[in-house]
């Protein structure tokens, strides 16, 4: 299997087609097809059902295509390294993974405040599901991961957890939006914009439900509206489709025009933490946008730090045992 194959195969999926993969790579069209067509007979399935001109790509294709990008990745990443050697520049570059709500609710913060202290930083950061970002801690491709709990692994080093409570999103025009406090209660009839991951947010949303809607069967309002961003739920909310109980830091780091954002009477913790390689030695950087982000997070009303050490009991909602701590 060659890099070559695989930037075909990865330049026909982001192009949809063979020409523009040609276009992209500036090759011949026919030599875009042989490499396709090499890689699929070293691995034993079609990627790609051709009609004519056109190609669609294969079910097989799609659950390559995750595994080939982040490994052209982590080659691009070789190369420019190589090239930032080659000009004289030994500055390493901060390679980074966090999940949406922390890359647009902390990390700009963090970045800055470590840039007005260290000065200009090559960065490299990923948006991704709290699943990648932890594979790609794990798999050494990043140098630091920040995601929503659970982050328990033991190939996994915990620098900081904390957490924050939930709060409502409505339109600006909402009869809500006069409220200083939203009473779940008030929402237990309204149309609901949640996450469509059962297994974090949407869980603690639903742990909750039956007391707002004062039922003990209570579920979730129907027809609700799922979404895997909080930066589209915003936008739903926006357009007069429902309310939402979102995570605060999105809607503290990308403020959407047209909404409004108020804390619940019933408290929904949003529990998050940063998180590197175990066993391997932190770097200065490193350390220090640990440090910034702790201290990006600490403006988030209502924010506390918990020990690494508490988080299968925050992941069961049970009152704290153990002091707050501030040291990593």
């Amino acid at each position: 299997m060659e890099i070559r194959q695989l930037e075909a195969f990865a330049a026909v999926m982001t192009s949809g087609s063979v020409t523009g993969a040609a276009r992209l790579l500036d090759r011949s069209q026919p030599a875009i097809t042989r490499l396709v067509q090499e890689l699929e007979a070293e691995i034993g399935y079609a990627l790609f059902v051709r009609s004519g001109p056109r190609v669609t790509p294969t079910e097989q294709a799609y659950l390559l295509y995750g595994d080939v990008e982040r490994a052209l990745g982590g080659l691009r990443h070789i190369r420019a390294r190589a090239a930032d050697i080659a000009r004289g520049s030994a500055a390493q570059p901060l390679v980074l993974a966090a999940t949406s709500a922390l890359a647009v609710g902390l990390m700009p913060q963090a970045l800055r405040a470590l840039e007005a202290r260290n000065g200009v930083t090559p960065v490299r950061l990923r948006s991704a599901a709290p699943e990648q970002v932890v594979q790609d801690v794990l798999n050494g491709v990043v140098q630091l991961g920040a995601s929503s709990l659970p982050l328990e692994h033991k190939g996994l080093q915990v620098l900081w957890l904390g957490q924050a409570p939930c709060v409502a999103v409505i339109a600006a025009n909402d009869p809500l939006a006069a409220l200083p406090v939203v009473p779940l209660a008030a929402l237990a009839q309204r149309r609901i914009v949640t996450m469509s991951n059962p297994y974090r947010l949407r869980h603690r949303l639903n742990a909750v439900w039956p007391q707002a809607a004062g039922a003990a069967d209570a579920a979730l309002q129907q027809p609700f509206i799922e979404t895997n961003s909080s930066i589209n739920a915003q936008a739903l909310v926006r357009a007069g489709l429902g309310v939402a109980v979102l995570e605060p830091l999105t809607a503290m780091g990308a403020p959407a025009e047209g909404v409004v954002v108020r804390p619940l009477d019933l408290s929904i913790p949003f529990d998050f933490g940063v998180v590197v390689p175990a066993g391997r030695p932190i770097s200065e950087p490193v350390q220090a946008l640990a440090n910034a982000l702790l201290l990006a997070a600490q403006a988030v009303p209502g924010f506390v730090q918990h020990s690494a050490a508490e988080q299968a009991r925050l992941l069961q909602g049970k009152p704290a045992a153990l002091e707050l701590t501030d040291n990593f």
